[in-house]
């Protein structure tokens, strides 16, 4: 199993995408983990950046986002996460 990848609000999507590009080299799949909507916008861009990545090795990929609930600290909270293989 490969290991979740989470961002925040605040994670720079560039280092994202390198994270994204580089699972799914390895891997041939990546999860994306994001809570809230600045995180939530992060894990796009990052995505689409990996896009760009990929492509350059004739990787093309697609996203499968679904919810999932996650325990933070003893809190339940809605997680997205974002399923990224190549098509």
């Amino acid at each position: 199993m490969v290991d979740i990848i989470k961002v925040s609000s605040h994670s720079r999507s560039t280092a994202v995408a390198g994270a994204i590009a580089g699972v799914v080299r390895e891997h041939k799949r990546a999860e994306v983990q994001a809570i809230g909507a600045g995180a939530v916008n992060q894990a796009i861009k990052a995505a689409t950046i990996a896009r760009g990545y990929l492509d350059e090795d004739g990787i093309e990929i697609v996203l499968i986002p679904y919810f999932t609930e996650v325990d933070i600290d003893g809190q339940e909270r809605t997680a997205v996460r974002l399923v990224v293989e190549p098509r």
